[in-house]
């Protein structure tokens, strides 16, 4: 029968069971103590959004996840919202051409901040807690390299208005096209919204393309998108992709069906591939199959944990009296490095390329 393990000591008695995978649903700023863990124990591993708060955590984890011969992959659930799959397919299919700028908001109510996740929120910020969907939606789809990191926020309802816990953030993420042209993304997200809002969580995405539009408003259960020469007689101007829409999976298959499969069970089925899928000789084929998928694997999710490290720094560099720092990606003093206002001196928060 299964077990369950609590208390102090509960990791290490689940990795001396006979668990092949481990699933990491902790808070955020202790995903890697545990991730790490049983990667060593050569447990597959998959871990709730944010993977980890540094790229040198991620660089370690990706590293022990091929030492040790295992998965080691983290949980992006919106990648598999039938709206965020069909905007990925239409720019795929090259409907939805070149990605300008786009606006991201993601508003939880006050629950979450005041009682259900009381216990673990100080210090942290509902940036890093979910416009990590945005990020990783935006990575993925787009495929651009990241540029430059802003990020503001307000405090004073969930903590002190001097503190380090925060209400509200607004990211800023630039991108740069292979052109050369830029495109930037605005997410705003916060855990102060009244309980008695009408939808328990409030998200909304807008898109905006060289030759069209993508609104998605999912409280609303709608996406509205313009295509030129398009929309309406060829492509509908309203959209459902809740019930049958055609649209290309986040790993490859194209597909038409509802809101079926969801992410953690794509991931063991990608585990069962790997252990049972065929010999035993060549189960390092299969291995390397299922790395390659980079919409969830730890190697492909580099440029969304250098997005989280830069807010994490600008938040911090904020609460201790220096706002408005921006953190550059790959100039000519590192990988990740933050810059304050006017000359003060640079910080490299991470020195290899990301």
């Amino acid at each position: 029968a299964p077990e369950s393990f609590a208390g102090d000591h509960a990791v290490a008695q689940l990795l001396k069971s006979d668990v092949q995978v481990v699933c990491i649903a902790t808070p955020d700023d202790r995903h890697f103590a545990a991730a790490k863990a049983a990667l060593l124990a050569r447990k597959h591993v998959l871990i709730e959004k944010p993977s980890v708060l540094r790229l040198a955590e991620l660089d370690e984890l990706a590293q022990l996840g091929r030492d040790n011969g295992v998965l080691a992959k983290v949980v992006y659930h919106k990648l598999l919202d039938p709206d965020h799959k069909k905007l990925r397919t239409f720019v795929v299919d090259g409907v939805l051409q070149h990605v300008n700028n786009g606006y991201c908001s993601l508003l939880e109510p006050k629950s979450i901040a005041g009682s259900q996740f009381a216990e673990w929120i100080t210090g942290r910020n509902p940036g890093t807690y979910v416009a990590v969907h945005y990020i990783k939606l935006i990575d993925f789809t787009f495929g651009l390299k990241l540029k430059r990191v802003a990020c503001t926020g307000q405090r004073g309802i969930v903590g002190p208005a001097d503190g380090t816990t925060w209400d509200s953030t607004q990211l800023r993420l630039v991108y740069e096209h292979a052109d050369g042209r830029e495109a930037a993304f605005d997410i705003h997200t916060s855990w102060v919204t009244p309980d008695n809002f009408p939808g328990y969580v409030e998200q909304e995405v807008q898109f905006r393309f060289d030759n069209g539009v993508w609104n998605g408003h999912s409280r609303k259960r709608g996406v509205e998108c313009t295509v030129e020469e398009a929309t309406p007689l060829r492509l509908k101007n309203t959209i459902n992709n809740h019930y049958n829409a055609s649209v290309l999976e986040p790993w490859g298959e194209r597909a038409q069906r509802g809101y079926g499969v969801e992410v953690i069970e794509r991931f063991m089925r990608e585990v069962a591939a790997v252990e049972f899928g065929g010999p035993a000789g060549e189960r390092d084929q299969r291995l390397a199959a299922a790395r390659a998928l980079e919409y969830n694997d730890l190697a492909a999710d580099r440029q969304v944990v250098a997005a989280v490290e830069a807010m994490e720094a600008i938040l911090a560099r904020h609460a201790d009296g220096t706002p408005d720092c921006v953190v550059h990606v790959n100039d000519s003093a590192g990988g990740l490095v933050l810059r304050p206002p006017g000359r003060g001196e640079a910080e490299v928060l991470y020195r290899p390329l990301v």
